[in-house]
């Protein structure tokens, strides 16, 4: 049984990569993550924000997100907020390297081209294989249009990749009105590998209080479909390695990944419910599974539910659309 893959050109075991998140904030963390089967781990984002910060010293820079009035300064953050500032991110990365043998992903999550980015070559300096850029923005400015977005983040993805000689994934929303198109320039700019999807953390309302309220979902295996979707229109169209985040949590959610067309598969909501031992339990149900359905190899399996079979996806999409609404009956 062949569960190995390749991403990012890094030859792993299996498509089981620990995702961002705290369970590798600390060293004991990082290291139960490997014992307990990961193949790579990506450590929690450092913010554009929090190196701004740290270079202005005085007063907070938000001027790239369109809040240059004073008062937006309130709404980030202190530092105390964040687990770890810049230079102690830096040194964790270094002494996680130095914990576990399996690849270290960085990340940054930035949303322009700036003096932030010499971050990207100290992560290198650091020994991270690779890096995860974390594009998370949502325009709230009516004049910017989908074009700026879209512009800014490949020049992002050009300027880092001009920064670094190692690989770089670019973590992406569906948020975009031409995902396909931004995908392909992306790939185009030189992105190793695109991440499908973040996920926007949506206030809610506290109609008592008259207050926004923060809120965190854990995921679920439903919100997998929107990767499997977009997964499978972009496999085989890009040269980039493609993985999926966002509710993978069983070893079916790795398989329906994969013949879609994902290299990877980041959980996290699941370890943060079951623990890292979680990846050993997908990682045997997932040899059962191929055992039982009589496949070979994960390379074999990848991208079989691709719509490069399909001769024309717009009308594909368009047929299925009608096909949902006419079909159903209460």
């Amino acid at each position: 049984m062949d569960l190995s893959t390749e991403y990012l050109g890094m030859k792993l075991p299996h498509p089981l990569v620990a995702g961002a998140g705290p369970l590798s904030d600390d060293l004991d963390g990082v290291k139960r993550l490997e014992d307990a089967g990961a193949a790579a781990i990506v450590l929690r984002s450092l913010f554009e924000e929090q190196i701004t910060r740290e270079q202005m010293a005085e007063y907070i820079n938000l001027d790239s997100h369109g809040e240059s009035f004073a008062e937006a300064g309130s709404y980030f953050p202190s530092p105390h907020a964040f687990q770890m500032g810049p230079f102690e991110y830096l040194e964790h990365l270094r002494r996680a390297k130095e914990t576990v043998r399996i690849p270290v992903l960085g990340s940054l999550n930035g949303a322009t081209a700036g003096g932030w980015i010499e971050y990207a070559r100290l992560m290198v300096q650091a020994g991270a294989d690779a890096l995860e850029l974390n594009l998370y923005r949502i325009a709230t400015d009516p004049e910017t249009t989908g074009a700026d977005i879209e512009r800014q983040a490949i020049e992002t993805v050009r300027e880092v990749k001009k920064a670094v000689a190692i690989p770089v994934a670019v973590k992406l929303s569906p948020f975009y009105s031409a995902f396909a198109h931004l995908a392909g320039e992306l790939d185009r700019a030189g992105a190793d590998g695109l991440v499908l999807f973040n996920r926007f953390y949506q206030p809610d309302i506290d109609a008592e209080e008259l207050t926004a309220t923060r809120t965190l979902h854990l995921s679920d295996s439903s919100e997998l479909r929107l990767r499997l979707h977009w997964m499978a229109i972009l496999s085989g169209r890009i040269r980039a390695s493609l993985a999926a985040t966002g509710g993978v949590h069983t070893a079916l959610d790795v398989v329906k990944a994969t013949m879609a067309g994902a290299h990877v598969t980041q959980m996290v909501s699941a370890l943060l419910r079951h623990g890292p031992g979680h990846l050993r339990t997908v990682l045997d149900d997932l040899a059962v599974w191929m055992a039982d359905h009589e496949w070979e190899s994960l390379g074999k399996m990848r991208g079989n539910m691709s719509f490069n079979k399909v001769p024309d996806p717009d009308a594909y999409e368009r047929a299925n659309y009608m096909l949902m609404l006419q079909g159903w009956r209460p």
